[in-house]
């Protein structure tokens, strides 16, 4: 179902249609809007658009990172499972051996 939602970023009001939760779209604003007010400290210009593109960057940058963690942690745990696997092979290979031997 669509809805209406009111959001304030950078001191603009924006009425956002989206099919997503409504909190949840104020909560995604919200974040922006830190952002925005972030990245207007850290520069020179007032210009709005460029401080848009500003945290456009730093976010796309924040999701990268978080990509790459994630698909990184995932390698690991992986690798993990694999080395556990050939353990538990060994140790119940070792077992039936010395079964078959007794």
């Amino acid at each position: 179902m669509t809805s209406t939602v009111q959001v304030d970023i950078h001191g603009q009001r924006y009425v956002m249609r989206s099919d997503l939760d409504p909190q949840y779209v104020s909560e995604l604003a919200s974040y922006v809007d830190e952002k925005m007010r972030a990245a207007a400290g850290e520069v020179i210009t007032a210009d709005p658009l460029c401080i848009a593109v500003i945290t456009a960057i730093n976010l796309t940058d924040e999701l990268y990172r978080l990509r790459s963690e994630a698909t990184g942690s995932g390698t690991r745990a992986e690798a993990r499972v694999v080395a556990i696997e050939r353990l538990v092979d060994a140790a119940l290979a070792g077992t039936l051996r010395k079964a078959a031997n007794e």
